[in-house]
């Protein structure tokens, strides 16, 4: 039988191993695929002309654009994309080397979830997010359509900004699973007779 102090030594630690480039790329690949497909129907994101109205105080527009935010979060990312890609139109090879650029950061930084290994060799959050940001400002400075790119971007925002305000919100998260993954509503509370938690932010 084992002592106490020997069965309280016993404890499992996980460790995190880097995993190849190629399936890093390939996580990430499948982590844009999921946030993708969280977009909501258009036909909900454009309904009827009833469901605009004006929110009628400063305080109940932040509660909306929050509120419709957390909603329509991949569809009003989806509209600010659209609209940097119009704005380089008329510039292909910006067009070409920013889609690059984007892509290379939705992958290597927003969706990866891994430590990456090269050659062997584990390689850091920070070594690959320098090679990000010196890679972007190449291309930045290669192109020289920055000022387009800013231009299209802020359109999406404000595109989306003035739907999160006017899109009456009501009605839209009947989904208690979906409504607590976006931090909607807390979860159940335990019973009585459990610690209580703390769901404070």
């Amino acid at each position: 039988m084992l002592s106490p102090s020997a069965a309280t030594a016993t404890t499992t630690i996980y460790t995190t191993i880097p995993i190849s480039g190629t399936d890093v790329i390939s996580r990430s690949f499948q982590n844009v695929s999921t946030f993708l497909s969280r977009s909501r129907p258009w036909p909900e994101f454009f309904p009827a002309v009833g469901n605009f109205d004006h929110p009628g105080s400063l305080s109940g527009a932040g509660l909306r654009l929050k509120l419709n935010s957390k909603y329509f979060i991949v569809n009003y990312a989806i509209i600010i994309f659209t609209c940097a890609t119009f704005s380089l139109i008329g510039v292909p090879i910006a067009l070409i080397v920013y889609g690059l650029i984007f892509l290379l950061w939705l992958v290597l930084y927003i969706f990866r979830e891994d430590p990456m290994a090269m050659w062997g060799h584990h390689v850091s959050d920070r070594v690959v997010t320098v090679g990000l940001i010196l890679v972007s400002a190449v291309a930045v400075w290669f192109t020289g359509a920055l000022t387009n790119l800013v231009m299209g971007t802020g359109a999406g925002v404000l595109i989306s900004a003035i739907h999160g305000v006017l899109r009456n919100p009501e009605g839209l998260f009947l989904d208690e699973s979906d409504a607590i993954s976006n931090g909607l509503i807390g979860s159940r509370p335990r019973p009585e007779n459990s610690q209580r938690a703390d769901f404070s932010n």
